[in-house]
């Protein structure tokens, strides 16, 4: 379809799955996790990423472990599913934590580094997006056990079975011939304008794991 015309929409965690449902938007390519939950509502091309849930916080920060929280304010952005592994490891190390939400992922760091809250549970790749995008990059790290391996897909329209097909097509096709390879060392291991800031982030277990067998299965 050469005159296939392109029109971009914004949309956050909390927008997007109601846009979708809505018939505003035919396709996301974000940041969201493939979950069966979310199958309910709305499909998923082959996952294109696999993401670990950590958590950032300041360079000089001594937190390191979810037990290091107790006490402390933790912010997770609205819509998204890190807010409940900051609850499940609240219940299984009873750790008590006051539990804040950002509107958007920009917000949610922002509270870290204003210090509202201590850390900012969220997605490894997002949480280093942020940093490199900071105006201190070295003022903040990431800390802490991996709470979850999440795979990303293409969100699309439920039950469409040749839309789904064409996005299948595609994406299986650009870990076949190293496309996605190439793209995860250009934009996680290569110095990024305008700050020319290196993420140097290796490839995960998580991630190899989808490189080496591409497939669309979501999380419980």
């Amino acid at each position: 379809m050469p005159n296939l015309k392109v029109e971009y929409k914004a949309v956050t965690s909390s927008t997007r799955i109601p846009e979708m449902l809505a018939g505003n938007i035919d396709m996301e390519c974000g940041t969201t996790t493939n979950s069966i939950q979310r199958q309910q509502q709305v499909g998923f091309s082959t996952n294109y990423y696999a993401t670990e849930v950590r958590m950032v916080v300041k360079a000089n920060s001594p937190i390191k472990t979810i037990a290091d929280l107790n006490g402390k304010a933790v912010v997770t952005t609205q819509g998204t599913t890190s807010d409940k592994y900051i609850k499940m490891g609240e219940k299984g190390q009873k750790v008590n934590v006051n539990n804040v939400y950002g509107k958007d992922h920009s917000d949610s760091f922002a509270m870290v580094a204003s210090g509202r809250a201590a850390a900012f549970v969220m997605d490894d790749n997002i949480l280093a997006g942020l940093i490199a995008k900071s105006s201190n990059p070295k003022d903040f790290k990431i800390v802490g056990p991996v709470l979850s391996s999440e795979p990303y897909g293409i969100m699309i329209p439920k039950d469409d079975a040749a839309y789904k097909a064409i996005a299948d097509r595609v994406v299986t096709g650009m870990w076949k011939n190293g496309q996605m390879a190439n793209l995860y060392k250009k934009w996680f291991q290569s110095p990024i304008a305008p700050k020319n800031v290196n993420m140097n982030m290796p490839m995960s277990t998580s991630y190899k794991a989808l490189m080496a067998k591409p497939n669309d299965a979501g999380i419980k």
